[in-house]
């Protein structure tokens, strides 16, 4: 690691890369977070953002990505970034544009935010993927949470990680809370409601496609079908249940 990032961790901030070809705005965003215990590491274009992003060396507790920047677009580097690091990612849309909203949720973003945002939403955004990435240590004492088990999917509440078939899955930390929400209800219906409190960080109004999205991107780390689901069934009017693809 390098100096500067031994200097942030021992210095207990929270280490932020902002990828944004808008210069004048990552200086806007740097400026209001640093009172607040962040250190914003600015890159301005999509190829060096994956570098910094990646780089073994270097960790990061939150990466702000612009969707529109010349050459290396945001969802290209956010799929980049997505095959080697889970860093959560919040995502800057242009005109809150829905297409790039839902494209960016698939790809693997945590959140979105349109530029026009206000330095206390951004703030609220960041703090909320922040907490939902932490995995605080169980106390001593305390007795391990229970894997649940549905079929050949094990999830881990305790360590935050699922399995298939032995096959570890890549789950943004909104995609986890989703699945071990199912998982816990496994073979009971979850309401569309019932889903949202459980990720109401994200502060999702009821109308929000999102949810839809994340569990579209469930079923496809899941390797399931939505016209023949052997996992998450879609009950029309009522929620989501998951199931054991080996049961009769």
């Amino acid at each position: 690691m390098s100096t500067a990032s031994l200097h942030a961790a021992s210095a207990g901030h929270t280490r932020l890369l902002m990828i944004d070809d808008d210069r004048k705005l990552c200086r806007l965003v740097a400026s209001y977070l640093a009172p607040l215990g962040f250190d914003v590491i600015a890159v301005h274009d999509g190829v060096a953002g994956v570098e910094r992003a990646t780089h073994p060396d270097e960790t990061w507790h939150a990466i702000i990505l612009d969707v529109m920047m010349p050459g290396l677009d945001g969802f290209e580097v956010l799929r980049r970034i997505r095959a080697k690091k889970d860093t959560p990612v919040l995502m800057l849309t242009a005109r809150g544009d829905e297409t790039d909203r839902i494209v960016g949720l698939e790809v693997g973003a945590d959140d979105y935010l349109p530029k026009t945002f206000s330095t206390r939403e951004l703030l609220a955004r960041l703090r909320a993927v922040l907490r939902r990435a932490a995995r605080p240590p169980a106390a001593a004492g305390d007795a391990p949470a229970a894997e649940l088990v549905v079929g050949p999917l094990r999830v881990n509440p305790e360590t935050r990680t699922a399995v298939l078939s032995d096959t570890p899955l890549a789950l943004t930390p909104v995609e986890f809370d989703l699945l071990a929400s199912l998982a816990k209800a496994r073979g009971r219906v979850r309401s569309r409601e019932a889903l949202l409190e459980e990720i109401r960080d994200r502060h999702y109004d009821v109308f929000d496609r999102s949810i839809d999205v994340h569990i579209s991107a469930l079923r496809k780390k899941l390797g399931d079908d939505a016209k023949n689901p052997r996992f998450i069934r879609t009950l029309r009017s009522a929620g989501y249940m998951l199931v054991n693809p080996d049961s009769p």
